[in-house]
Parts: structure tokens; C-alpha cells; sequence
């Protein structure tokens, strides 16, 4: 783990300490430094705005409960992130609801990229990332956009690192097929825009 990430670790233990003794304003703090993230995340398994605000309030109701009781296994996003995919997939068990279509997405709901990447280049890995399924696009998130271990990611989904890794193997080997056809998919359509 970086030093940066040691400290963002040693914050939100703090902050669940602070919880686990009922401080509403730590609560808001972790909350705060969590939306966002949570937000990109739940994006990679619905596309429904109010869903995932609904399943991140759900996830912070059973952090403020759960405070007190977490071991430390793991780092505090590890936990939060499990919380929220398990949250996540139940409701989506419980409406039956598939994901909708990007489009529909507000912009701030979109996966994190850096804001100085091209938005042609979002776009084509988005339409990439659409392939995949839900799975895949959750274990390439966690890994790649989020930066957890295997370790952490098969603790967040709660299954053998053997599954994390045949996850993000197909999903890179169907990405690795897609890519280039959907790279000479823009380009043909560049190539017939008016100027």
C-alpha cells in the first residue's frame, strides 16, 4: 500500500471509531469522501441514477450500524465497497431491473476517467466496458479504476481470488477483441463527418 493510501486508511478507521460512539458528523464526513467513488463503482453494475443513490444510502445505513463491529481485516474501502456491491445486487435481485442504457446516465454517474481525457475516448471505452458483463465490468473497475488488490476484490465480492482473476481474464480477452473493431468504428465515422 502506498502512504497515501495508509493514511486514507488510518482517517477512515478513525472515522469509524468516531461512529461506532454514535458522531453523526463522522458519518457525514466518510459519506462525503465515499459518494463519488460509490457512485462511479455501482455505475459498473446498474446504469440507474436512483438506484445507486438508493443502495448507497442503503450501504452507509449498515456502515453507521456496523461501525463498531469492523475487525480491521481489511481496509475500510475494501469493507465499504463489499457493503455497497453486496447492496448493490440485492437490490437489483428485488426489482429484477437490468441496466439501462448509458445515455440515460447523468454525467457525474459516468465510470471515472481523468477529466483530461478525450471524450472520444471515454466514449469508445464505455462502449467497450458495455460488452462485458456485470461481473466483468465490476472486477475491472475494482481493479483498474479503483486500484484494489485481487485480494481486496474477491473480499468485496465474496469469492476465491480464483474467480476474480478468470473474471478479469475474459473480460481483458474480450476486450482485447472489441477494442480495435470499435477504434476502426470511430475512425470510419470521423472519416465521414462534414466539417
Amino acid at each position: 500500500m502506498k502512504n497515501d493510501d495508509i493514511d486514507a486508511d488510518e482517517t477512515d478507521r478513525l472515522l469509524l471509531q468516531r461512529m461506532a460512539t454514535g458522531d453523526r458528523a463522522a458519518l457525514a464526513t466518510l459519506y462525503h469522501a465515499y459518494h463519488g467513488r460509490l457512485s462511479r463503482f455501482l455505475s459498473r453494475l446498474t446504469r440507474r441514477a436512483d438506484l445507486i443513490e438508493e443502495v448507497i444510502n442503503d450501504c452507509f445505513w449498515i456502515v453507521w450500524q456496523k461501525a463498531g463491529a469492523f475487525n480491521g481485516d481489511s481496509r475500510v474501502s475494501t469493507w465499504i465497497i463489499g457493503i455497497a456491491y453486496r447492496c448493490g445486487l440485492k437490490a437489483l435481485r428485488q426489482r429484477g431491473d437490468e441496466p439501462v442504457d448509458e445515455e440515460g446516465l447523468p454525467e457525474d454517474r459516468i465510470p471515472a476517467f481523468d477529466p483530461s481525457e478525450d471524450r472520444e475516448l471515454r466514449d469508445w471505452l464505455g462502449k467497450a466496458m458495455e460488452r462485458l458483463s456485470a461481473d466483468q465490468r465490476v472486477v475491472v473497475e475494482l481493479v483498474y479504476g479503483v486500484g484494489h488488490t485481487l485480494d481486496d476484490v474477491a473480499a468485496i465480492m465474496q469469492c476465491p481470488v480464483g474467480t476474480v482473476k478468470a473474471r478479469l481474464f475474459h473480460a481483458r480477452v474480450k476486450l482485447r477483441n472489441v477494442l480495435p473493431a470499435l477504434a476502426g468504428e470511430q475512425l470510419t465515422q470521423k472519416e465521414n463527418r462534414v466539417p
